[in-house]
């Protein structure tokens, strides 16, 4: 069977999936729950500096968005960092790590941008003999507020700054968690690096609204009648989550840089996918607050099947295998073309790809008086919109035109060129051929 062992910047669990800072997280009793399913490891919820204490609101803290059968798409959290008492988490921590030492312990931090809050932090959280440290330079809700969070997250200067003093202060390998809001997530990750960071970890929530209640007129959730902006998490964020993990692993100023993935993992193709896009482990909130902790055995048994089914005996061989493959579109073939075609046994005359295409795109599909449904290849720009509408998996597949084959739109033979040097886009593909 594959090795699911992971060995994150020297951190060492018995796999890669990890429980993400938050609720699930918070306390002895969490943790432990997770690591007797089988978690491989967690990241403690957010610590912050000894002080006036957080208190976090008494009424609803989640807004959420839905699928059509009630799935849970995604979640908006006003959640401030944890609200109990810092010298009981760092008992509960030192506890759980010497009863489970094969575990990864992480420890999220949270405090102002001083150095000596900082430095006062850290060695507290030493003692703890934690296996390492992220710093949270995400949340964009309430914290930030106080020029924490994703405040700080969102100034590669402060992100810098900071990192260089955890690294100066402490021996535990630092991961800087980063915020989605931002324009340019190179730019932290390239920061963090600058400052010494072992490694990333991405993405934290996003900002959000989720819902207005219509008879309140008060965004959801809603307290006493006001609502605020949360941070948005779970399945429908992964999409934003995977581009953000591939730009940074592809670009050459973070080469190298080692990146925990975060967002809407919720099942093991979920996680395969963040791993081939370069990230070496994977960190899981939302599924498990939907599902509860038993889903790690889903998690674990399929990663596991899949990498045997492939030959990859360890998850290093998986990592980053398709950030090659991730190009900008001026580099994309467009001398490729494809076709759709609409398998006739598993058709069930809905006619949602005959409208959607008619309606909306290229009125590429017919429909004959007895609801049969073709593709009229000459019109069609393999888009594969209907291929997306289609509620029957695999009735209609794009197929790729041979090389040779005449491109029945234009009349011209199919070029099919992948290498840059020939392709039409660059200015000496004549001069090459």
């Amino acid at each position: 069977m594959a090795n699911l062992t992971s060995n994150f910047i020297g951190i060492k669990s018995p796999n890669p999936y990890w429980l993400a800072s938050a609720p699930p997280t918070d306390k002895a009793y969490n943790v432990e729950r997770a690591f007797k399913a089988g978690w491989g490891g967690v990241v403690w919820k957010t610590l912050g500096a000894e002080g006036p204490p957080v208190v976090n609101v008494n009424g609803p803290r989640y807004g959420a968005i839905w699928g059509a059968d009630r799935r849970l798409l995604g979640l908006n959290n006003i959640e401030l960092i944890t609200d109990r008492p810092l010298e009981v988490n760092l008992r509960e921590i030192k506890q759980v790590k010497r009863d489970w030492p094969d575990r990864a312990m992480v420890v999220s931090l949270m405090v102002p941008c001083d150095e000596e809050s900082w430095k006062a932090i850290l060695a507290r959280v030493e003692e703890t003999e934690a296996d390492g440290v992220e710093l949270n330079f995400g949340c964009p809700h309430g914290m930030s507020e106080r020029g924490m969070g994703s405040a700080v997250g969102q100034v590669p200067e402060y992100i810098e700054m900071v990192t260089r003093w955890v690294k100066q202060h402490s021996r535990m390998p630092c991961i800087v968690k980063l915020t989605p809001n931002i324009a340019d997530i190179r730019k932290p990750a390239e920061a963090a690096m600058r400052g010494g960071a072992d490694a990333v970890s991405l993405i934290n929530t996003i900002n959000s609204i989720t819902s207005v209640n219509l008879d309140t007129f008060s965004p959801e959730p809603m307290i006493d009648g006001k609502g605020a902006h949360g941070g948005y998490c779970g399945p429908a964020v992964k999409p934003i989550a995977l581009n953000m993990v591939s730009e940074i692993a592809r670009s050459p100023d973070t080469q190298g840089l080692p990146i925990s993935g975060i967002g809407g993992v919720t099942t093991w193709r979920d996680a395969a996918e963040f791993l081939t896009l370069g990230a070496g482990n994977v960190q899981v909130c939302t599924a498990a607050m939907t599902y509860g902790f038993g889903i790690i055995k889903e998690l674990t048994a399929g990663l596991s099947q899949y990498m045997d089914e492939k030959g990859f005996s360890s998850i290093d061989q998986l990592v980053g295998r398709a950030v090659p493959n991730v190009t900008d579109w001026q580099y994309l073939n467009l001398n490729y073309v494809a076709k759709a075609k609409i398998n006739q046994d598993l058709c069930i005359s809905c006619g949602r790809c005959f409208a959607a295409c008619e309606d909306t795109s290229h009125q590429a599909i017919s429909m004959s008086p007895d609801r049969k449904f073709e593709v009229i290849d000459e019109e069609c720009v393999a888009c594969n919109l209907c291929v997306n509408v289609c509620p029957v998996q695999d009735c209609i597949t794009m197929e790729a035109m041979p090389k040779g084959a005449v491109d029945p739109r234009t009349g011209e033979p199919v070029r099919d060129y992948a290498n840059w040097t020939m392709h039409p886009n660059n200015p000496m593909a004549k001069a090459a051929e």
